[in-house]
């Protein structure tokens, strides 16, 4: 599902139009966005939790030419399913 296919199907369910349910979506993804960049963990109770992460410097392999290079550190983002998220995917 993109972006848009997930808009149509929030407007559907909270009988909105398409643009008020797009303009709530890039609102959370903004929200998300910047709370992670701040740091801090963000936890949806019953549907899991994102936190970010620092990845070290690391040595890495062109897969082209084989020859290693250093890959950057940088931030990422790691998410853990919750307990509900989970019954609900595997029908427990």
């Amino acid at each position: 599902m993109n972006k848009a296919e997930f808009r149509n199907k929030l407007a559907s369910r909270l009988e909105l139009p398409r643009y008020v349910s797009n303009d709530i979506i890039d609102a959370c993804l903004e929200i998300i966005s910047q709370s992670l960049q701040d740091g801090e963990n963000i936890t949806l109770q019953g549907f899991g939790s994102f936190s970010p992460w620092q990845q070290t410097e690391r040595l890495g392999r062109n897969p082209r030419t084989g020859k290693g290079c250093m890959i950057a550190p940088r931030t990422s983002v790691k998410f853990k399913p919750g307990k509900y998220l989970l019954k609900k995917l595997n029908k427990n």
